[in-house]
């Protein structure tokens, strides 16, 4: 006969204390919120790459359009005028008639100009000076009742054109600098200067407060 008592083994089970409850909830918290914020950040990064990408392009598709443009205009030319109240320059920038992008016949025509958003002309245009569309889904362009196409929204292009010293393209001249003649130099008219032209554009979202430049391209035209 045994004289000691015998513990039968409980049928209750152990459960978790609130402590242990509690620590288990922030933990799948942490780990839902951290899936949360790297699902933005790949979402930002692939929206920016495709922003990046498509502000490269419409870069080029300004420098493709001053391809086939000489540096000034090749019917008035670029000279300095002498008047009654000094010298004038005459030439630069875009002359009486030219309206449109289509009518730009030179590259300083395009100094200053921006294409799209509050800018000067509607925008952003292509390598021909035209209105680059919006595309649907299906990758048609978006038109309006009459049949126009839509700009691209929040997209601008805005062209700057220096003027350069020849020999050192890290110095910018003013647009009505020359040289005169001086001992067996003969003399470097206005209009005999390589061109920097640089594109820069830019993208507003309708969140976005103001701006922000995607890209800039630079080249010089000699």
């Amino acid at each position: 006969m045994a004289t000691g008592l015998s513990r039968r083994p409980s049928g209750h089970r152990r459960g978790f204390t609130l402590l242990e409850t509690s620590m288990a909830l922030v933990i799948i918290g942490v780990g839902v919120l951290a899936f949360v914020e790297a699902q933005n950040a790949f979402v930002k990064n692939n929206t920016w790459s495709s922003q990046a990408a498509t502000a490269t392009l419409l870069a080029g598709e300004v420098r493709e359009l001053t391809r086939r443009l000489p540096r000034h205009d090749p019917v008035t030319g670029l000279f300095v005028e002498t008047t009654a109240q000094g010298d004038v320059l005459r030439g630069w920038g875009a002359e009486s008639g030219e309206v449109t992008p289509s009518d730009f016949d030179d590259i300083d025509d395009l100094d200053g100009l921006k294409f799209g958003g509050d800018g000067d002309f509607d925008g952003p245009i292509d390598a021909k000076g035209e209105l680059v569309p919006s595309v649907d889904a299906d990758g048609n362009p978006v038109e309006d009742e009459d049949g126009n196409p839509v700009a691209m929204a929040g997209w601008s292009q805005t062209v700057y054109v220096d003027k350069l010293d020849p020999f050192n393209y890290a110095t910018v001249r003013e647009h009505a600098f020359k040289e005169s003649a001086s001992g067996d130099f003969p003399g470097r008219s206005v209009d005999q200067y390589p061109l920097r032209v640089t594109v820069v554009v830019e993208f507003q979202g309708a969140n976005d407060v103001q701006p922000v430049e995607l890209a800039r391209v630079t080249w010089i035209v000699p």
